[in-house]
């Protein structure tokens, strides 16, 4: 089965040698996404609210780029610097995802790579045809 690795030009350029996404016939694996807009390619605020809606956000304008969406999402990975900010991450979450919650796992660590990020979150999706 041959990997495919997409960067999106609609999306912020990678910080490190790594590419946004990689799918493998119906796999899709999205690498960690801090909240940045990809428009001005700067944290979309200082507060843990708006860079979680920022982080789904970028994971849909992502997916779209292989044909899939949020709904096809099975496990995030949240990685928190503050876990005090774990009540706002959640409610932008919920709010972004809607009905459909995937599993997930968050984890406070002591920091990240990208300078102003509160944190950053991947995703694992699987594009089932049975819609």
């Amino acid at each position: 089965m041959k990997i495919e690795t997409i960067s999106s030009e609609e999306m912020f350029e990678p910080i490190g040698p790594y590419n946004h996404l990689a799918k493998a016939g119906p796999f899709i694996t999205i690498s960690g996404t801090p909240g940045i807009d990809p428009i001005t390619s700067k944290m979309a605020g200082t507060d843990a609210y708006s860079q979680a809606k920022q982080i789904v956000r970028n994971f849909s304008s992502m997916l779209s780029d292989v044909e899939a969406s949020l709904k096809d999402i099975m496990h995030v990975h949240v990685f928190l610097i503050r876990v005090e900010d774990f009540h706002e991450m959640n409610r932008a979450y919920a709010e972004e995802f809607g009905s459909h919650c995937p599993t997930r796992t968050v984890i406070c660590v002591a920091d990240l790579p990208k300078k102003g990020a509160l944190m950053t979150m991947n995703a694992t999706a699987f594009m089932s045809s049975d819609d």
